[in-house]
This record gives structure tokens, C-alpha cells and sequence, in this order.
């Protein structure tokens, strides 16, 4: 569903964020993505729903370039930034419907969906409601209901469960699952590694916008946690870059 391939991105001034990087999300994967702030995890995220341009390497998106094929790959996904803008001066069912209106969903499709996804996040009797007087978890659950509405075949979240009560973060857990179980995908990175290592099928590390380690939840774990195995990595791989000059 999600293709990386050979990666490169660069700033201005000349600093490498993301270093020849591939990575392949399968339909049916929920991915964990990473690594230490300033890793390279949002950029690379950035460089797949299309905000980054990129200077090497491809990405694909249902078999779809990102580079040639920009509005198609993005009909098929949807994407959660770490700290949703939303309008303010909307209210929650009009964001929501503008959502809908993006992603061409019919009256029908759209009122049942809204009305599924709305009361499962708990705030369905707020989104007459102006954005505005919305509390940041609030907020937080309008952009996942606003990503969900039109079941997207790939699933992006940059730090999905900050912000989020329990019992919103459980909610998303589960919408993750269900949306893989019909065959969609789910990338999302995350610093909640106890929460990666239950829920992901398969993990990536990156450090210093390098991939460090891939594979298969249960074969890259063996008998450790997430977070040794993390630590271990992450600071060897730190260690390698500095005395390499990188």
C-alpha cells in the first residue's frame, strides 16, 4: 500500500533529514515508524502525504507515484498530523462535511459515517459546537473522525495517541485494527513504544534520517522490549554518525 524507495531529502543549507531510506507498508500492516525527535519521522511522513518535495528515491501509494500521481495518491489516504489545524470558525459538522465534500462521499455515506465514527469518539452531541470552543482533545478526535470518514486504504499518523483520554486512544486502536482487517494500512510514528510493541505488525527505527532497523514486530523483538531494543539501537546508531562525522 505504502512503497519507500531510496529516500533523500535535504534542507536548504544543505542538511540531510532523510538518507536513502525504503520501506514497504503492506495492506493489512499497521507500521510503528520510530526514532528520536528530529530522526527524520515527520519529515519522511511530510514527504509521503505531499507537503515535502523530496530530491531522490520514489514513493508509491497504492502503486501510485506520489511525484506524477500527487491527487491520486492522496484520494486514497489520510493524514494526522501531530498537531491538527482545524477551522475555528467552523463548526464540528461543517468541518466534518467539508471533509466528506473533499473526499466526494454522498449524503447518505457521509450521515452514516459521521453519526458512527462521532459517537464512538464521544463527541457527537458537541458538533453543532464552534471548533473554537473545542478542547484540545476535542480537536484531536474531530481531525481522526475527519481522517476515518472516508475508510482510507492507508492510514498516516504522526504521534497519533498525544492528547488523547484513554479511552479516545483505545477508540483509535481499534479503528486502526478494523480499517486493517478490511485491508487498508495504517504508518504511524510514535515515542509510546510499549504501545507500538502490542499493536504493530511491523517496526521501523530511524536515526539521523537513516533506517536502522526493520522487520517484523515479533522477529525484531526475539525475547527483549521495544524500548531496550530502542535504546540499544538508537544510541549505537548515534554513536556511529558522530564518530563518522555524519
Amino acid at each position: 500500500m505504502l512503497r519507500i524507495e531510496h529516500l533523500t531529502k535535504r534542507y536548504k543549507g544543505g542538511k540531510t533529514a532523510v538518507s536513502d531510506l525504503s520501506l514497504h507498508v503492506r495492506p493489512g500492516d499497521i507500521y510503528g515508524f520510530i526514532g528520536r525527535n528530529g530522526a527524520g519521522k515527520t519529515t519522511t511522513i511530510k514527504c509521503v502525504v505531499g507537503i515535502h518535495e523530496f530530491d531522490a528515491g520514489e514513493i508509491r501509494v497504492d502503486g501510485l507515484s506520489v511525484r506524477k500521481e500527487a491527487l491520486e495518491c492522496k484520494k486514497r489516504l489520510a493524514y494526522l498530523p501531530d498537531n491538527p489545524e482545524l477551522y475555528e470558525y467552523l463548526t464540528g459538522i461543517q468541518y466534518l462535511n467539508f471533509m466528506a465534500d473533499v473526499f466526494q462521499l454522498s449524503a447518505g455515506e457521509r450521515r452514516e459515517a459521521i453519526k458512527r465514527e462521532a459517537e464512538d469518539f464521544g463527541i457527537y452531541d458537541t458538533l453543532g459546537d464552534l471548533i473554537s470552543s473545542y478542547s484540545h482533545g476535542m480537536k484531536q478526535k474531530l481531525a481522526i473522525i475527519g481522517g476515518l470518514i472516508h475508510r482510507p486504504g492507508l492510514l498516516i499518523l504522526d504521534e497519533p495517541f498525544v492528547g488523547l483520554d484513554p479511552e479516545a486512544a483505545l477508540k483509535l486502536k481499534e479503528k486502526m485494527k478494523a480499517l486493517c482487517a478490511e485491508g487498508s494500512a495504517v504508518f504511524f510514528s510514535t515515542h509510546v513504544l510499549d504501545v507500538a510493541e502490542k499493536l504493530c505488525s511491523r517496526i521501523a527505527i530511524i536515526s539521523g534520517g537513516k533506517l536502522v532497523l526493520e522487520g517484523e514486530t515479533g522477529q525484531v523483538l526475539g525475547n527483549r522490549s521495544l524500548e531496550q531494543i530502542f535504546m540499544e539501537v538508537a544510541v549505537n546508531a548515534q554513536t556511529d554518525q558522530t564518530v563518522n562525522g555524519d
